[in-house]
């Protein structure tokens, strides 16, 4: 183990978080919340000494392989969430530690789930920071430092397997560190052109950068009570656009810049992404039309939260908790399978789901010829057994994990839907559940017990859950 590889990009995460904490910081100066500002500041001030301390000495190599990947990732976010949620505790507007804990995991797998009764209570650097841990976590924070700093080769490949979502990742370019900074272009500017066409529709600019800054991550949380309903029509399309187009892998937006259009439409997983939205959002317009007081406005709401659910945004225009049971039905299932791969969103990814449903055809069809072979393609590509070996022990550990955290979260009471939503939402990073935990009411009625289950939830589901639980094995921390 390269411990000093490790304890260097520790102290790297740390030096940024404190750069970060300059917009909360300033926030506060704007809206005169001296007391916030001086918290968010002495926490800012902490991060960047013991991010100077642990970057003093550089490591005698830069070079690691899949073991110090993961656990760097897995640390880094652990380290990033401790500091982060320490204005909150020291401000007193979230004083519990796992409360505080369970709102910045939260904010930075771009969950969205809230333990905060009435965010209007908090202040508006809390409201600020909440949102843009949004946006640093959505793109990952480990993938922006590989951007910023240069490491050694097609080592630093083994960050961007741990912290990005997908089966398989690839390179845009030859260069991991280039291929970071294209990631960081394309982010960025989808970011500024969400944030342009709002402010051009008479949305105030606090919560413009909040909501953008929730859509960009696909995270949820919101700088209103009453989440995205008081916003206007126009305001929620544009949200609803850029919740789908966030949802997309990243790779296509490249392919487009590249001059490869007809690459990029030939995306497979991007097709039976929208085939998906689509049909859901077909199926719960017929399902729940006595809803609305029109044929547009229920396209315009279904479309706003399927939108918000697939991509594990969790944003609300209504209270979808009061839509007929096959409407939540397909909600549920689509908060499982989440958006692409590659993209900021959240669950179990279309890719997976595509490759799994070939596997199974292929495997029926084994059944019929015994001696047939049948090879998988995925987006014109043959799949290499171990991709689909990884793929299967993914889902066999996806569903032991589920169905260990309903087991635990259900001690506390609740009904089954509370707390199947609860696991559902947490594990795919979406937000908001259902019955008790719905889109209208937040998580602090649960148990402490139950809020670290689903704060482990959040991150295992945010970094795909291999990188965690290699922190749990013993062979980890073993010098071989």
């Amino acid at each position: 183990m390269n411990y000093g590889i490790i304890l260097y990009m520790l102290g790297w995460i740390l030096k940024i978080e404190g750069i970060f904490m300059a917009l909360p910081i300033a926030t506060a100066v704007i809206y005169g919340e001296l007391e916030e500002g001086l918290c968010y500041l002495g926490v800012a001030l902490v991060c960047l000494i013991l991010g100077f301390l642990g970057t003093m000495k550089k490591p005698k190599t830069r070079m690691f392989f899949a073991k110090e990947g993961f656990v760097s990732v897995s640390l880094g976010w652990l380290v990033l969430s401790i500091f982060g949620c320490a204005p909150f505790i020291l401000t007193g507007e979230i004083p519990h530690f796992i409360d505080a804990m369970f709102e910045i995991v939260s904010g930075f797998t771009t969950t969205g789930s809230s333990i905060v009764p009435k965010v209007e209570d908090l202040s508006h650097a809390t409201r600020m920071w909440r949102s843009f841990t949004h946006w640093i976590g959505g793109m990952g924070i480990l993938v922006f430092i590989l951007a910023v700093l240069p490491m050694a080769g097609d080592y630093n490949m083994h960050i961007m397997r741990a912290e990005s979502p997908g089966p398989s990742v690839g390179k845009f370019v030859p260069k991991i560190g280039l291929t970071a900074k294209l990631l960081y272009i394309i982010y960025t500017g989808m970011t500024l052109v969400m944030i342009f066409l709002l402010l051009a529709g008479g949305m105030p600019l606090f919560d413009t950068l909040c909501m953008t800054f929730g859509t960009a991550g696909t995270g949820g949380f919101s700088c209103l009570n009453s989440g995205q309903a008081d916003y206007t029509v126009y305001q929620q399309a544009v949200i609803s656009i850029f919740m789908l187009l966030f949802g997309v892998n990243f790779n296509v937006y490249y392919l487009f810049l590249a001059k490869k259009p007809m690459d990029a439409l030939r995306c497979e997983e991007m097709r039976g992404y929208f085939i998906i939205v689509a049909a859901a959002v077909l199926f719960i317009t017929l399902n729940a039309r006595e809803s609305f007081t029109s044929l547009f406005m229920a396209v315009h709401h279904v479309l706003f939260q399927v939108a918000s659910i697939i991509t594990t945004t969790g944003y609300a225009t209504v209270d979808f908790d009061k839509w007929p049971e096959f409407s939540k039905c397909i909600l549920l299932l689509l908060m499982m399978i989440g958006a692409c791969a590659g993209s900021t969103g959240g669950g179990m990814k279309v890719s997976r789901v595509m490759i799994a449903f070939k596997e199974a055809v292929r495997e029926l069809g084994t059944v019929i010829h015994p001696r047939s072979v049948k090879v998988i393609k995925y987006e014109g590509k043959t799949l290499a057994q171990g991709t689909l070996r990884t793929l299967n022990s993914y889902i066999i550990v996806y569903f032991f994990l589920f169905f260990l955290s309903i087991l635990i979260v259900s001690l506390d009471n609740y009904d089954f839907m509370t707390s199947f939503s609860a696991v559902a939402a947490n594990f795919n990073n979406v937000g908001p559940g259902l019955s008790a935990v719905g889109p209208m009411s937040n998580y602090s009625v649960l148990s402490y017990l139950s809020k670290s289950v689903l704060i482990f939830d959040m991150l295992a589901g945010r970094l795909e859950l291999f990188p965690v639980l290699v922190l749990f094995s013993p062979n980890t921390w073993r010098q071989q």
